[in-house]
């Protein structure tokens, strides 16, 4: 499509496009505009022939000549409202050459048959001449050629029947032919100015319909990579989950919704057992499998208003919104079964895959994440001593609530932080830890 717009310009001697299938397009698409107007036209002579039947009858009276201009009227005048209904029913008739032709030859004929059996009415057969040649030009929607050959054989017609079966004037002949030739030179000019003027909108046309795709799919591709670079901007590319910036920033507009609304808002942070040795005996590929495997095992007990996401290294922090340390325990535990029971063939029979989840929950007059990240991070680092693949919540049991995990460990002395600073509104805010570097890495 592009190369036939950049070659809307070259119209050949007709104003017709050199092209032939960006000329059928140009048809096709004017080919509604074309049949009504042809119609229109039609319905149009018809009528105009009837009338001049009537001024035939006040001319001739009754007799011979005028039985048969009426014949010849009638058969026009039928012709013109056959082919009328056809373009009705088929608008593809409009296009097509013989039905439009012999209607025309039809009514230049029966023109210059008046001109021999009324010869004193010079003046009207002058002036119906010359709207006949230049109806032939503007309102039948034939090609240039067929245009040219109609008025040709109008102005031969017109002067045998002037010098063979008339008794015109030759002055008066003369001076109707030149005035023919003169309606036709500027009916032709007026024809090709008008197919050109049309060719040229319609190529325009074009061009801007495929500027405006061009468009349009420049703004899909460019809604697409946007779309990918905020996926890759917000997603770790191993694992699919949030990234550490990411997932603070979910997990600040969380801590600012619940000290709004009163909620209790808990943090598990999630360490892979003894990763770096699973790393150095099967290979950094295994390990990424077992780290995309944990993240699916998170995945499928979380709620989907809680956010995961990835921490660094082996390491996953999880949010959970109108959750306390009963519902986050729970959580941590349902997980580290989960990822207890994972059968991962590449690491062999007895090798078991485990994690240990460090769990807190942000305290009353808190504003900022750290100091319940610290308490999370120093519940993972006593799971750890204590042999691994276990829950440690940095605070009490909840008095009325019976707890049945063994793995589960409650150390309320981890909820004081006696060497931690609380950050609260009316505290000085704390340094915040780095959301770029991530954390040292734990066996």
């Amino acid at each position: 499509m592009r190369q036939l717009v950049g070659e809307a310009g070259l119209l050949n001697w007709q104003a017709e496009f050199r092209d032939p299938a960006l000329e059928a397009l140009f048809k096709r698409s004017i080919l509604a505009h074309h049949a009504c107007q042809l119609r229109l036209a039609l319905c149009l002579i018809a009528g105009l022939f009837l009338a001049f039947a009537v001024a035939d009858y006040s001319v001739l009276g009754l007799g011979g000549d005028f039985a048969t201009l009426l014949i010849a009227r009638l058969a026009t005048v039928a012709a013109c409202l056959a082919v009328a209904l056809a373009v009705w029913r088929r608008p593809a008739v409009a296009h097509r050459v013989l039905p439009i032709n012999l209607v025309s030859l039809l009514c230049l004929s029966v023109i210059l048959m008046t001109i021999l059996l009324r010869p004193i009415h010079t003046g009207i057969h002058v002036a119906s001449l010359v709207v006949a040649s230049m109806a032939f030009y503007l309102f039948l929607p034939n090609r240039l050629p067929w245009m040219l050959v109609g008025n040709a054989y109008l102005l031969v017609g017109f002067l045998t029947v002037s010098l063979v079966g008339s008794s015109l004037p030759p002055m008066l002949v003369m001076t109707s032919l030149l005035l023919l030739l003169f309606v036709n030179l500027l009916g032709w000019l007026t024809i090709l100015h008008l197919k050109r003027l049309k060719r040229e909108q319609f190529a325009l046309l074009l061009e801007e319909r495929h500027i405006n795709r061009r468009l349009k799919e420049e703004i899909r591709e460019r809604k697409e990579l946007e779309a990918r670079l905020r996926y890759m901007a917000c997603t770790d590319g191993l694992t699919g989950v949030a990234n550490r910036r990411h997932v603070f920033e979910l997990a600040g507009q969380e801590l600012r919704r619940a000290r709004r609304d009163g909620t209790p808002l808990s943090i598990c942070m999630v360490d892979v057992d003894l990763f770096k040795r699973l790393n150095d005996l099967h290979g950094h590929a295994v390990g990424d499998m077992v780290l995309t495997s944990v993240a699916g095992c998170c995945r499928s007990v979380l709620r989907e208003c809680d956010i995961l996401g990835r921490y660094g290294g082996e390491e996953f922090v999880i949010v959970l919104p109108l959750a306390d340390l009963a519902t986050a325990a729970a959580v941590g535990e349902r997980l580290r079964r989960r990822v207890s029971g994972l059968a991962l063939p590449m690491l062999g029979q007895q090798a078991q895959l485990s994690v240990t989840v460090g769990i807190s929950q942000i305290a009353p007059g808190e504003s900022r994440l750290d100091p319940v990240l610290l308490r999370a991070d120093r519940a993972l680092y006593a799971g750890k001593a204590r042999g691994r693949n276990r829950v440690v919540v940095a605070g009490s049991p909840p008095k009325g609530r019976h707890f049945d995990f063994s793995t589960t460990l409650w150390l309320p002395e981890l909820a004081a932080m006696p060497d931690a600073q609380i950050a609260t509104d009316e505290a000085e805010a704390p340094v915040a830890i780095p959301a770029d570097e991530p954390p040292p890495g734990r066996s």
